[in-house]
C-alpha cells in the first residue's frame, strides 16, 4: 500500500486566552457540563497564558516526521484549529490521493481510537467525493519504541528521587461503561499490559496503575483508583518517594502539566513525599520513527513490531477512510459532520 502524505491527527488545544472558553465548549458540547466546571478548567489553561502545549508539540513532531520519511505531513485536530475537516479539504486540493493517519493516542477504545476514525470519516464527507483515501495506523501501545521511550523516561526521573521510590503509572480515566463500549475493557487492559511492558523494560518488578483527570458527575462510575487518592493511600502506608509515569499520554498537555506537575506535585509536597514525573514522548525523534515504522508495516507488508509477540489485547480495527469498527472489535457510532464533537477529556 503506497502513501503520498501523512496526516497527524490530534485532539486540539487553545493558543491564546480568547480561545480557551470556545475550545472547552467544543470539547464538552452535548455533555451537560455546567458553566462553573468550564470556568475551573479554563483557569488551568490561563495559568499557562491560555496556550495548550499540545499544538506546539505536534508541530515539532511534524518536523521529526518529515525527517523520518519523504512524504508531506499535514496536521488536523478534532476540537480546534486546524480542524481536520479543513486539513483534509486542503489535502484534496493539493492532489493527495492516499494518506496514512497517525493519531496522537496509542490505545484502542472509543475516544482513543474509534472516535479518531469518526473524525476521519467526517472530514472525508466534508471534503466531498474527491477526498483522499485515509488509512488510520494501528494502536501502538506495545510497539518497542513506545516502551523504550517510557522506560528511558522512568530511568531519568529515578535519578531525581531516592532509590526506593514507588513507580506509579497513570492514564486518563474514562467511565466504566465507556471501557466496555469497544469490547470488554479493551482500553484499560491495554494500559495495564503496556504498564507491565514498560515496568519490565525499566527494571521494576512492582508498581501501581491508577487513573486521573476524570470529568464526569460523581454518580457515574469511572476507572479507579484516582491518582490523588492513591498518593494519599501510599503516604498512609509509609511511602516517601514516588515516580509518576503518565503512560496514557503521548504529550505534555494540560492534564500532565497541570494535573500532575502542579496539583499532584503540591499534594506530594504536603504529604512529605519526594515526587518525580517521568516524561512523555512529545516530539522525541523515536516517536516519529515509530510512526514511520507503522507506515512501513502497511507499505511494505511487514509483520507488526510488538513487545511480547502477537497482539495480546485485540483492539479497534478502524482503518481505511474512517470506516467504523464492528463487533467484536468495537461499536463506533456514525456522527454528523461537525467540528465540535464532545470528548472525554480536555487537552
Amino acid at each position: 500500500m503506497e502513501f503520498d502524505a501523512v496526516l497527524l491527527l490530534s485532539f486540539g488545544g487553545p493558543e491564546g486566552p480568547e480561545q480557551v472558553r470556545p475550545f472547552l465548549e467544543n470539547v464538552t458540547r452535548g455533555r451537560g457540563v455546567p458553566p462553573e466546571r468550564l470556568d475551573a478548567v479554563a483557569e488551568h489553561y490561563l495559568h499557562f497564558g491560555g496556550v495548550s502545549p499540545i499544538n506546539g508539540i505536534n508541530r515539532a513532531l511534524m518536523d521529526q516526521l518529515r525527517a523520518e520519511q519523504d512524504l508531506p505531513v499535514y496536521f488536523g485536530n478534532r476540537n480546534w484549529e486546524p480542524y481536520v475537516e479543513d486539513t483534509v479539504t486542503a489535502m484534496r486540493d493539493n492532489g493527495i490521493r492516499r494518506a496514512a493517519v497517525f493519531a496522537t493516542s496509542a490505545w484502542s477504545g472509543y475516544s482513543s481510537c474509534a472516535q479518531y476514525a469518526e473524525d476521519v470519516a467526517r472530514a472525508r464527507r466534508a471534503a466531498g467525493p474527491d477526498a483522499p483515501e485515509l488509512v488510520k495506523l494501528r494502536p501502538y501501545f506495545d510497539h518497542p519504541l513506545f516502551v523504550e521511550m517510557f522506560a528511558d523516561a522512568i530511568a531519568a526521573a529515578a535519578q531525581t528521587v531516592p532509590a526506593h521510590a514507588r513507580l506509579v503509572f497513570t492514564a486518563h480515566s474514562i467511565p466504566m461503561a465507556a471501557d466496555q463500549r469497544c469490547g470488554p475493557r479493551i482500553y484499560s487492559r491495554q494500559v495495564a499490559y503496556a504498564a507491565n511492558l514498560v515496568a519490565v523494560a525499566a527494571g521494576y518488578t512492582d508498581y501501581d496503575l491508577v487513573w486521573q483527570s476524570r470529568s464526569g458527575p460523581p454518580q457515574v462510575p469511572w476507572l479507579e483508583p484516582d491518582v490523588g487518592d492513591h498518593l494519599t493511600a501510599l503516604a498512609n502506608t509509609g511511602t516517601t518517594a514516588v515516580i509518576v509515569c503518565p503512560l496514557g499520554f503521548v504529550a505534555d498537555h494540560i492534564e500532565v502539566v497541570w494535573d500532575l506537575d502542579h496539583e499532584l506535585r503540591l499534594q506530594a509536597q504536603d504529604l512529605g513525599i519526594s515526587f518525580a514525573r517521568a516524561g512523555t514522548p512529545n516530539a522525541d525523534r523515536r516517536f516519529a520513527r515509530l510512526a514511520a515504522e507503522l507506515i512501513d508495516e502497511l507499505r511494505c507488508g511487514r509483520t507488526p513490531s510488538r513487545v511480547g509477540g502477537p497482539d495480546p489485547v485485540p483492539g479497534c480495527l478502524a482503518g481505511i477512510n474512517g470506516e467504523p469498527c464492528r463487533p467484536p472489535h468495537c461499536v463506533a457510532r456514525e456522527v454528523e459532520v461537525s467540528p465540535t464533537k464532545p470528548n472525554a477529556g480536555s487537552r
